[in-house]
């Protein structure tokens, strides 16, 4: 069955596409018409070209969204190198440490000293990162349970609407996250303003490239000026007192691929990198995923019968609402040509990951959700390559559990009244709030 249309077209301030002269990806309430709008991509401009806004004046940005020419791209890392290795290069040749750098977050200073090349990209990840939210994600899964089980218990009781964003979605990828780092579960108010602010880019940022003003990247770093004080006093907490916790781990591990181990001001970036990374798309996923099952009646009485069925439902949910929905991290080493269009060296890639994962020349019957769909993890939501998403291990098992004890809990679930179905704007499928009725198990 598919999606019924929701209000939010209407309640947009953006007309819905008819024409490629009418897609705008990125400007107020494009969110709303972003799926009407990848069917005329692929139907007429698989690669569209957006003048003038690549890196410079000069050059040309295009927005790809075929699946097979996203992935090749992020496939091939000499060929279409990260917009972030230009930074990195730049940073190397001023001859100036990172941290004298204005306007540069803790993140960006880390990779320049960890991991600024694909070698040690790869060692970062291998040795730092996917013991904890990768390969190694497992380790979590009582930890997991044990959020999700809580927080159903806040409100299955009351009786009356849940707003599943603000008492499920949301607040299970923080208590996680602050679980992995070892940070007390008290302190996830203040992580979500830092949270919030690190992703302030990716949702209020302008264009394809989430350029913020002046006055909102000085209001970023206003909210962000007590995080790395925070993670400092926890990295020193941990090293005279070692948990069971990321950041305890951190302060000890032996970083082979530079033969020495990490200071504070690299533990605080990979921490900035966990906080940033590590919010976001579960939440996302949980309040699409919630209204693929309400928009499909019978199919959570499928899931509650049959767990093996929840995995292809994660899947197939990420695929049909991905939670990033596009970004502009590559640009072209040599001239290249995509569906028959010369892209020119230097031009920046936006990758929209959110259309290739409903392109009908990669998957049959693209819209629509298929549990016994062949292949299911090959969707882009956490990209591919050397360059995925290193949270997609802790991510998919977090949704994983949710929806095992929801499908404990609750015989069924829908709508209650007043739902808008609007999303906030920027480049992720973020619902802003999520009212469902529903009766327990």
């Amino acid at each position: 069955m598919k999606a019924q249309r929701h209000p939010n077209h209407e309640l947009s301030p953006m007309a819905c596409p008819r024409t490629v002269a009418d897609v705008d990806l990125f400007g107020p309430g494009a969110a709303e018409h972003w799926y009407e709008a990848y069917d005329i991509l692929h139907a007429e401009a698989p690669v569209l070209r957006l003048p003038g806004e690549g890196l410079t004046p000069d050059r040309d940005a295009f927005i790809l969204t075929r699946h097979a020419d996203i992935s090749r791209v992020v496939k091939d890392w000499t060929r279409f190198p990260p917009t972030l290795d230009l930074l990195v290069a730049h940073i190397q040749q001023s001859g100036q440490l990172p941290r004298e750098m204005p306007d540069l977050d803790a993140m960006v200073q880390s990779i320049v000293s960890l991991r600024p090349t694909q070698a040690l990209w790869r060692a970062h990840r291998q040795e730092l990162t996917d013991p904890w939210v990768g390969p190694g994600a497992g380790r979590h899964r009582a930890m997991i349970a044990g959020h999700v089980d809580a927080l159903i218990e806040q409100w299955i009781g009351r009786g009356g609407p849940v707003d599943f964003v603000a008492e499920f979605a949301r607040p299970l990828p923080q208590r996680t996250m602050a679980s992995v780092l070892g940070f007390p579960l008290e302190d996830v108010p203040q992580l979500e303003v830092w949270g919030n602010a690190q992703v302030m880019s990716y949702v209020h940022g302008c264009g394809h490239n989430n350029v913020l003003t002046p006055e909102q990247t000085a209001e970023k770093f206003r909210l962000l000026a007590g995080m790395s004080d925070y993670v400092r006093d926890q990295v020193r907490a941990k090293r005279a007192n070692p948990q069971d916790d990321m950041i305890s781990f951190l302060n000890r591990v032996e970083y082979t691929a530079l033969g020495r181990r990490l200071t504070d001001d690299e533990i605080n970036g990979v921490v900035y990198a966990m906080v940033i990374g590590g919010l976001e798309t579960t939440q996302y996923a949980l309040a699409e995923q919630a209204q693929l099952l309400v928009e499909r009646p019978g199919l959570f009485a499928q899931l509650r019968a049959d767990r093996d069925l929840i995995r292809p439902f994660i899947e197939e949910g990420m695929r049909l609402r991905s939670p990033t929905q596009g970004l502009s991290t590559r640009i072209t080493a040599q001239d290249e040509v995509f569906q028959g269009v010369a892209v020119p060296a230097g031009s920046t890639l936006h990758l929209r990951y959110g259309a290739a994962n409903v392109d009908p020349d990669e998957f049959e019957d693209p819209k629509e959700l298929r549990l016994d769909r062949k292949a299911v993890t090959r969707h882009l939501a956490f990209s591919a390559g050397p360059r995925v998403c290193p949270g997609a291990g802790l991510s998919r098992l977090e949704q994983t559990i949710a929806w095992n004890r929801l499908a404990d809990r609750l015989a069924d679930f829908a709508y209650a009244p007043g739902n808008t179905f609007l999303h906030q704007p920027g480049i992720m499928l973020g619902t802003l709030e999520l009212h469902l009725d529903f009766t327990p198990a």
